[in-house]
């Protein structure tokens, strides 16, 4: 089904209720595998982080990764979750082509956290609360490369190139319970979802979380039902999503796809589906399986996991701020409204503001360059604020220089661009392009004198009073000194050698 086969939105919403369930896959930023020694460092030769427990080999062993477990009751703890007293892993058997032990080892009727929440704030305010059925440990696959076919898929391809690093890399699984009330909005609460989970798990420190880099990814369940009816509709299940929006626009499009199927009499295949960023629409991939069909058992070489009381009391004490709260305290302490909160939210600008009033800055002024000047070069270069070649102590200079005077806006724009470009830090860009303001009242009075003898007839309005017209003499001493004065001291400068009072 293309996008112009879809019934619109707004017809989808009149005859059908949306209900979404969220699958979000968190890898762990652990120095070591799941269940062996094997390092996690990224961009290493194809299978050279290989050992035989992640190779599946005969007789391998597997043990659990300590900072895998902790980091997982830290997830749990965070999403409001309960914390089993006992629990233990799965081996979940389906031919993984990247999975050479040819199951994967994962929990499933007991994990290790379950019967949480986590509420989420939409663009208008309105917060939504996001009940979370599960969140449990299992690993990774390796990493399939489908050479010789237009599209990188298996479908067409030659031959393909397996690289097991990745394999037995620690994932925690997110599972939501089913979103239901949503109603039109539904795609908006998935994004805030997703949104609100990358926060959330970069604030623990347990992952980066960079959805681009695959360290955390969405699958989005989505199914119809009439308006009216509670029964559940058949869910399609679209895979590893990969970016806030793209979450957005996956649900939307199923929304429609589904709504189109079912108006014209069809029956919805449950199926897994793939995301195409180009256009927004996604395709079939393969018929889904139910959890029976994985042949689940207790994973036979591992101990159950039995986290102490004491353990998982130590951990809830030592969890940070968690986003939510910090972002109102934030917006209270900065004074900012709550469509501004969201904009900084949005750019991924919170922790650099905070880190450059950390270094000294006023938050209005961090805020003003982050938002402003910054904001513009990362859209214009594709980048993420934080992907800029310039740090927050570099930001809180320029507030400082501006501060004492020694850069006006218009300068500290150029220090900005100098930096960026790999000058140098702010002081030494200030120096190497000659950019401080003219502060020297001789050489002001001067090119005040200057632009006074140039331009008589404007002298004389501001004479006669019209002190409005001191604006173009400011800008023609401005021009002469190449933007690098202080235009509120040239200004009185100039009222002053014509005796007027400002």
């Amino acid at each position: 089904m293309t996008v112009t086969d879809l019934v619109s939105y707004e017809d989808a919403l009149a005859s059908y209720d949306p209900v979404m369930g969220l699958e979000v896959h968190v890898e762990l930023g652990t120095k070591t595998k799941m269940f062996c020694g094997c390092s996690t460092e990224l961009k290493q030769d194809a299978n050279s982080q290989t050992c035989p427990v992640c190779l599946g080999l005969p007789g391998a062993l597997p043990v659990v990764n300590e900072i895998g477990v902790e980091s997982a009751i830290k997830i749990g703890l965070a999403l409001n979750c309960e914390i089993a007293e006992w629990c233990r892993f799965a081996r979940k058997n389906y031919f993984y082509p990247d999975m050479p032990k040819n199951f994967q080892t994962s929990q499933y009727d007991e994990p290790i956290a379950f019967d949480g929440y986590l509420d989420v704030q939409l663009e208008d305010g309105e917060v939504f609360r996001v009940h979370i059925e599960r969140a449990h440990m299992e690993e990774d696959t390796g990493k399939s490369t489908h050479v010789g076919g237009a599209t990188g898929r298996i479908q067409g391809a030659s031959h393909s190139l397996l690289d097991y690093n990745r394999a037995g890399i620690p994932l925690i699984e997110i599972v939501t319970k089913p979103i239901e009330g949503a109603g039109a909005r539904a795609p908006e609460v998935a994004k805030a979802y997703v949104a609100e989970l990358r926060e959330l798990i970069k604030a623990l420190g347990v992952s980066e979380a960079r959805m681009e880099m695959g360290q955390m990814r969405c699958d989005v369940n989505l199914s119809l039902r009439p308006n009216g009816t509670e029964t559940f509709g058949t869910r399609s299940e679209t895979k590893n999503v990969n970016s806030l929006r793209s979450v957005e626009r996956a649900a939307r499009f199923e929304i429609q796809r589904h709504a189109a199927v079912l108006s014209s009499g069809g029956t919805v295949v449950q199926e897994t589906r793939h995301f195409h960023e180009e256009d927004g629409s996604t395709t079939a991939g393969r018929i889904k399986d139910n959890a029976e069909d994985y042949r689940y058992f207790p994973e036979p070489d591992l101990v159950p996991v039995a986290p102490s009381r004491e353990w998982v009391e130590e951990l809830r004490g030592g969890l940070p701020e968690l986003p939510r709260v910090r972002r109102n305290r934030l917006k209270e302490e900065w004074g900012v409204s709550e469509h501004d909160m969201q904009s900084i939210l949005n750019a991924g600008a919170v922790d650099l503001i905070v880190a450059t009033t950390d270094a000294g800055a006023p938050s209005d002024q961090a805020r003003k360059w982050w938002m402003g000047e910054l904001a513009r070069n990362a859209n214009e270069t594709g980048r993420g604020l934080d992907e800029l070649p310039i740090t927050p102590a570099q930001v809180a200079r320029v507030a400082e220089l501006v501060a004492s005077g020694d850069l006006n806006d218009k300068l500290a724009r150029q220090v900005i661009e100098g930096v960026l470009a790999g000058e140098g830090d702010p002081d030494t860009v200030v120096e190497k392009r000659g950019l401080k303001v003219v502060s020297d009242e001789g050489a002001l009075g001067a090119a005040v004198d200057e632009a006074i003898a140039a331009n008589a007839a404007v002298a004389d309005k501001i004479r006669g009073g019209k002190v409005a017209a001191a604006g173009a003499l400011v800008g023609a001493v401005m021009k002469a000194t190449r933007g690098q004065a202080d235009a509120a001291r040239v200004r009185e400068l100039i009222l002053e050698k014509l005796g007027v009072q400002g």
